[in-house]
């Protein structure tokens, strides 16, 4: 193959590039189009209109192709090859940048990002055409993962404690929107690290649903765990006692205030709430009831509604009482579950409204996954020592 003569004047080249909106940008293209003519002029073994024994095909006309890139966005002319094709060597490179930007585009997903917002920051960086929909695509591709986490074998630990709860937010369902719940369910090891073992989407809290939601747990190796915590949900309380036969069950006592005050004035509402708050500040049950009690004398005849709630429900309340080597201040209540619930409405709160279900379970999964990779490596929420001798106690 002949030598190609190059009779570029560079500096008059580099003044006309000068006088364009985008000098870099622009020099860039000259460049993308020079090595594209180089490499198809080695591949057909000829330059262009070149009369060659060595020629081994030969070009025929153009095709635009869209290359973004951090300068900006520019459109090439490939050059087309009869036999064969051609693909530029920095397009193939390119792939691996492709890559890092899909995993920017499901990082900032995760963290909250809306997809408009993303659209305005691609934008601001000269590449055209990240849309709502493409930023859309991209985040499915953590669909593998949420898939594998949800569905994980359980077999390797026991988790002798549970903490069970909602997660409800608005969805489009069936060409109108709803309020869905996800419920969720984390546990402790018998290290005593928390661990978020089930994410599941409900239309609706009901029996049969969280009998769902515990039947698969249990297939994918959960075994029965010593105490659950949750609120007093008739479906839930009624589901734990026909899958858990034998386990203790806690009624979160800040859900069980909050039933309590709805039925006081709201000006006695602080003063009541101190007087409640003592009944769980001791480690022995029979002081409790006593403080109960006596709260119940003094206020039966003002609130008598409020008094009754209290008393039906006490000593499911006072359950962890019963393991004394637990931190009381964590297994009481759904706390840990309620600060969670709150981080992940942070981040959806850019959502508004979800388009499917199926969205909605991705980024609450994959926020979730991160928060489980942390507990791991944090340490343990629950003593291993304290978890070593409640199997006798629920027993």
């Amino acid at each position: 193959m002949a030598q190609h003569k190059d009779t570029t004047d560079i500096q008059e080249l580099l003044f006309r590039f000068m006088g364009t909106d985008d000098p870099m940008l622009n020099m860039l293209e000259w460049l993308c189009g020079r090595m594209m003519e180089a490499e198809v002029s080695c591949k057909l073994g000829a330059e262009k209109h070149e009369q060659s024994q060595e020629r081994t095909g030969y070009r025929c006309g153009f095709r635009t192709r869209r290359l973004d890139t951090r300068l900006g966005t520019m459109y090439l002319l490939v050059p087309k090859v009869r036999n064969g094709g051609y693909i530029p060597f920095f397009v193939t490179e390119r792939k691996r940048s492709e890559a890092a930007l899909i995993q920017a585009v499901q990082e900032a997903f995760v963290q909250g990002v809306s997809t408009r917002k993303m659209e305005r920051l691609a934008k601001s960086l000269g590449i055209e055409g990240i849309s709502r929909s493409q930023v859309s695509e991209m985040a499915k591709g953590l669909n593998e993962q949420v898939e594998e986490f949800r569905n994980r074998p359980l077999t390797a630990r026991a988790y002798p404690v549970l903490w069970v709860d909602a997660l409800y937010e608005k969805v489009r369902y069936g060409g109108r929107v709803v309020s869905m719940a996800i419920l969720l369910v984390c546990g402790v090891n018998e290290e005593g690290k928390r661990e978020v073992l089930a994410i599941e989407p409900m239309l609706e809290e009901s029996r049969e649903s969280y009998g769902q939601l515990f039947e698969k747990l249990k297939e994918r190796g959960l075994t029965r765990p010593s105490l659950i915590v949750s609120d007093a949900h008739k479906g839930l309380v009624s589901a734990i006692g026909e899958c858990f036969p034998g386990a203790a069950w806690q009624r979160c006592k800040v859900h069980f205030m909050r039933n309590i005050l709805a039925h006081v004035p709201q000006k006695e509402k602080e003063r009541f709430a101190g007087l409640l708050k003592s009944i769980w500040m001791t480690t022995e049950p029979e002081t409790a009831r006593q403080r109960a009690q006596e709260l119940a004398d003094g206020y039966r005849k003002k609130y008598p509604k409020a008094i009754e709630i209290l008393e039906d429900g006490l000593e499911d309340s006072l359950t962890f009482l019963s393991f004394p080597s637990l931190d009381a201040r964590k297994v009481s209540s759904n706390n840990m579950l309620e600060r969670l619930n709150k981080e992940i409405r942070r981040r959806t709160r850019v959502v508004g409204i979800f388009p499917n279900p199926e969205s909605h379970l991705r980024l609450v999964t994959v926020y979730l996954i991160e928060y489980s990779e942390d507990w791991s490596i944090t340490r343990s929420y629950l003593s291993e020592e304290s978890l070593k001798s409640i199997d006798k106690l629920a027993a």
